[in-house]
């Protein structure tokens, strides 16, 4: 009898459909997915900046009903025939079905609080992030299609640095994207590179650090070599917090930490700024109506 009872009775667990939940990165609690996602990837609890898909940093920051995609048409090619444990053509095959992009650079232009502007951002799920051929031209793309509409660019990096797999053609890419950036300079429009985490290699080493302000969320880990290459080359322990954001603002290498739900505001007030336009005005988007957020897995419902 007793066995039938407990084969019979039905497990909390079958009834909780998947990816309903997930887990803080870095405190462990247990979020509602979709209440995170109103909430930006980031942890109501610890305030933990979770990466952001390129596609949903772009919508929640541009206008509804603004967005024109540019440069969809490229794609990364494998030129070289580059192989190491997996050819390049598959991993390029692997990352485009995993993330539904073509490469790791979204571009598009649209308004910020009515102002016109044209932004990129980088899907880290796609090999890293790392910087090829299709990601320059979007770049440069990116840099045309400001200095057309001449408004100022935004750009959102995550990425590994340099793509190993296009080898000379990847590096490349930055002193391309620096060179289009100059005529942003000449022209007098301004530039924001947004630094996320991670953002490391040829991208920090180029464009990502030219910024006429360069902002950061916090506790981005942002540099060149990663810590565990440096602490291996230079047989030293870093100090704690070495490559963060709050240890770069210290040391007078960006300019400012903005937290994610505050992003969308401060850059349209920086830029309405600059382009000497009214400063817009502030709209309460309650993120979390609407949202009814069911029990946690080991929590039982209220009565």
């Amino acid at each position: 009898m007793n066995e039938l009872k407990a084969t019979s009775l039905p497990t909390r667990k079958a009834s909780i459909p998947e990816g309903v939940w997930t887990k803080c990165d870095s405190c462990g609690q247990v979020l509602y997915r979709a209440e995170l996602e109103r909430n930006l990837e980031v942890c109501p609890k610890c305030d933990h900046h979770m990466r952001m898909s390129a596609r949903n940093r772009l919508h929640s920051l541009l206008d509804e009903g603004s967005l024109v995609e540019l440069g969809s048409e490229l794609e990364p090619k494998d030129v070289l025939k580059f192989r190491d444990s997996k050819k390049y053509k598959d991993r390029l095959a692997s990352a485009q079905k995993e993330t539904g992009e073509k490469d790791a650079l979204v571009v598009m232009k649209g308004t910020l609080y009515a102002m016109p502007v044209v932004a990129a951002a980088f899907e880290f799920s796609f090999m890293g992030g790392s910087m090829g051929s299709v990601v320059g031209a979007r770049f440069v793309r990116a840099v045309e299609q400001a200095l057309e509409d001449n408004c100022p660019l935004i750009c959102f990096s995550a990425s590994g640095g340099a793509r190993m797999q296009e080898a000379l053609m990847s590096l490349m890419q930055m002193a391309k994207t620096s060179a289009a950036l100059a005529k942003m300079q000449e022209r007098g429009l301004p530039y924001i590179s947004v630094l996320t985490d991670p953002t490391m290699g040829g991208v920090s080493a180029s464009f990502a650090m030219l910024g006429d302000l360069n902002i950061a969320e916090p506790k981005a880990l942002i540099g060149f070599a990663g810590p565990r290459v440096i602490e291996q080359t230079v047989r030293e322990k870093l100090p704690p917090g070495f490559q963060r954001s709050e240890f770069l603002i210290e040391k007078g290498a960006i300019d400012m930490i903005v937290r994610r739900p505050e992003m969308r505001l401060k850059l349209a007030s920086i830029l309405a700024k600059l382009m000497n336009l009214p400063a817009p005005v502030a709209v309460s988007e309650a993120p979390h109506d609407g949202v009814v957020v069911p029990p946690a897995p080991d929590q039982e419902p209220e009565a």
